[in-house]
């Protein structure tokens, strides 16, 4: 059993879900593929062509990352244009959504009533309240580096349903052994029951065998 790396930038690594950069050659393991909302302004239909067929590939098995960010120079309108074409093609796929979001939840959760697949919210790191809300409307979590210095967030990822959680290093570097022991820490779990439930919630990847 392995240490299934959720969200990660790392071309080299062999487990978990590598997130492809626009027009990038897919790696020989498991991908996400998406136009982040930092790309709006920038991004060509010829693009999007490029993310309708990579998204056909047999190791792409989300769409993403993608979503809404508060933080950027960037209109929501045409933010939220690009996010739900990405939406749509997860619909028509089949394949779960990775998100990013920034200072954008409550229209998040807006968007989440257009998705009939899965979403899931990369590198949480937010206010229990925000979670709660989240949680409250069947999306999953996806923690980093955060949880292991932030105490605020540990007594989240404590109370937060071990079946709709996931764990990533994004593209920090660092040994997420060492997050998975801090979240079986803070649940009072074996590490080994942490990595079965994980795998069992790679089932909405359609995934298999998991690598």
């Amino acid at each position: 059993m392995t240490y299934f790396d959720f969200h990660h930038h790392h071309f080299q690594k062999t487990t978990g879900i590598y997130n492809l950069g626009v027009e990038e050659t897919p790696p020989n393991l498991y991908f996400s593929a998406g136009i982040h909302p930092n790309l709006t302004m920038h991004y060509t239909e010829q693009q999007f062509n490029w993310l309708n067929e990579i998204t056909k590939h047999k190791n792409c098995i989300a769409i993403g990352e993608c979503g809404l960010d508060g933080l950027i120079n960037i209109a929501d309108e045409l933010q939220e244009d690009l996010f739900e074409r990405q939406i749509e093609l997860a619909n028509e796929r089949n394949k779960p959504l990775i998100i990013h979001c920034v200072r954008r939840f409550p229209q998040l959760i807006h968007f989440r009533k257009k998705a009939k697949v899965p979403m899931i919210v990369h590198g949480f790191n937010k206010r229990k309240t925000i979670g709660e809300e989240l949680k409250k409307h069947d999306f999953y979590l996806s923690f980093g580096k955060s949880v292991l210095q932030n105490v605020n967030l540990q007594e989240f990822v404590k109370e937060f349903p071990i079946d709709k959680l996931f764990l990533e290093t994004d593209d920090s570097d660092f040994d997420i052994q060492l997050l998975y022991q801090k979240v079986s820490d803070l649940k009072n779990l074996k590490v080994e029951n942490l990595m079965e439930q994980i795998q069992e919630n790679l089932q909405i990847f359609n995934i298999s065998p998991l690598k």
